[in-house]
């Protein structure tokens, strides 16, 4: 049997494929500069840079979390739906490559890598 104990946590992989996030027909982000960030034992998230985001769609929640191996995060909803995204403005030093990053809940908007 492998020993994985060896393999990174998480792991960050920049990619030029487009991704694009949708509420129903509408467009919230469009990307061909996202991080895909890969954790054990969760799906793979795109990390979406802000520019790349409608930001006049989402306000700020009141959520908050903290992450370990990231750090603390901000959230983000749309009208209709709370807390379908979450950024880490100041995330720990390791992950600096997704500071300021938005990733979407998939199970709450349609996300198509493509």
């Amino acid at each position: 049997m492998a020993d994985h104990t060896a393999e990174p946590r998480i792991t960050l992989h920049p990619h030029t494929r487009r991704v694009r996030i949708f509420d129903g027909d509408t467009l919230i982000a469009d990307t061909q500069n996202a991080i895909e960030l890969r954790e054990r034992g969760y799906p793979h998230r795109q990390y979406v840079p802000r520019g790349d985001v409608d930001m006049s769609k989402l306000t700020v929640s009141s959520t908050v979390t903290h992450c370990p191996f990231k750090g603390d995060t901000t959230y983000y909803s749309l009208p209709d739906i709370a807390d379908v995204a979450w950024s880490y403005e100041r995330p720990i030093d390791e992950m600096q490559a997704i500071a300021g990053r938005l990733a979407f809940d998939a199970g709450k908007v349609a996300e198509f890598v493509e």
